[in-house]
């Protein structure tokens, strides 16, 4: 089969698409493309082969909007530097027809509003945000939020931490939301924290919500007066169907009834927010290295979510250490010693056997470097 792995195979490659690109468009089009190249290289430092890559992209009918030097007086006005721009333009190629003063320019400002600027920016630029009409969906979006949250502070943070809020009508989506929840029995101070935890939950529609509270109230047993059961909606909420299932059926492939996946999820809902590589990894250790049974760690799944490598198994080693070398006492479970803050850790477990056996202090260390 033919391969590209060549220098020559790719310059020839590259050679191609570069006259397939300007053959296929009339002369006046092909002429302001050669323009848009020349800029990108020139005035971005893009490579030739990026710039007519990129140029690819963007509807070559619009390149009467093309303002290049106007583009860049916006990027330079938002403090962004010449390769935070040549990122922007390879990932949203559309900002080079955009009309300027009409699309970007009113957009930016709006956010520059909130306190926004620079990298905050940039990302929310690169999430579609030219797509989104100014006076139809952000502003009354903008106006929503800060009705809902009380700052321009809170509006800024949370729309950086949920980009996709900037998009929806909120007006909308959400208030038949929040109305079934407060039908359930919670407050709009408890909605308000949960929101604020995972914005995205409250942007489904509400048929879905309503079956994410049935699918907890039913197959997990879990009542709406659990103190756990508002995270569990927002968990539910922010996933569809098929992802949760995937996950469960790695819980089960570890041999995992249903009713300690239920448990799991009623002592820490937040288990399902780990991704489905980081289930497996954690699985494999606590199960097949350390012998626990799926029943332990249901009821422990704290210990599912804690850092493997950065938590866990550090302090396994020093417990291993501990007890090989019978420094402690009766029985202490791992559980016991991964929850402790990383002061209580030190003060209580490697501190005092410091003096007595100087490498549990040495085993700490290395843990920790």
């Amino acid at each position: 089969m033919f391969r590209i792995g060549s220098n020559g195979a790719q310059k020839h490659l590259f050679s191609f698409r570069f006259q397939l690109f300007y053959s296929t468009v009339p002369a006046a089009t092909s002429s302001s493309a050669n323009v848009l190249v020349d800029f990108m290289v020139n005035s971005l430092g893009f490579s030739t082969q990026e710039a007519i890559s990129t140029s690819c992209k963007v509807t070559l009918s619009r390149l009467r909007n093309y303002e290049p030097h106007l583009l860049l007086d916006v990027f330079d006005q938002m403090g962004i530097n010449k390769l935070q721009i040549k990122t922007l333009i390879s990932s949203t190629p559309k900002l080079l027809i955009c009309r300027v003063d009409k699309n970007l320019q009113p957009k930016i400002k709006v956010l520059q509003q909130l306190g926004l600027s620079g990298s905050d920016l940039v990302t929310l630029i690169k999430k579609n945000f030219l797509t989104r009409g100014l006076h139809t969906i952000i502003e009354p979006n903008l106006v929503y939020l800060r009705e809902l949250l009380g700052s321009h502070d809170s509006v800024a943070g949370i729309v950086m931490k949920e980009p996709r809020l900037l998009g929806c009508n909120l007006p909308k989506i959400m208030p038949p939301n929040i109305s079934f929840l407060q039908n359930l029995g919670f407050s709009r101070k408890d909605i308000d924290k949960a929101f604020h935890r995972r914005p995205r939950f409250l942007l489904n529609n509400p048929e879905w919500l309503e079956r994410a509270v049935h699918r907890l109230e039913i197959n997990f047993r879990m009542p709406p007066v659990s103190l756990t059961f508002l995270h569990a909606v927002e968990v539910l909420g922010s996933f569809d169907e098929s992802k949760l299932e995937r996950k469960f059926d790695i819980y089960r492939s570890f041999g995992w009834p249903d009713s300690d996946i239920c448990k799991m999820v009623r002592k820490l809902p937040y288990c399902l927010t780990t991704s489905e590589a980081k289930i497996r990894i954690t699985l494999k250790f606590f199960m097949n290295e350390l012998g626990y049974e799926p029943s332990y760690l249901a009821s422990h799944a704290p210990l599912l979510k804690y850092s493997l490598e950065k938590r866990v198994m550090p302090r396994n080693e020093i417990l291993k250490f501990l007890k090989e070398n019978q420094l402690v006492k009766g029985k202490l479970c791992l559980y016991t010693v991964v929850k402790c803050t990383e002061l209580q850790f030190l003060e209580k477990y490697v501190l005092p056997f410091r003096a007595k056996m100087p490498e549990v202090y040495d085993l700490y260390m290395k843990t920790r470097s």
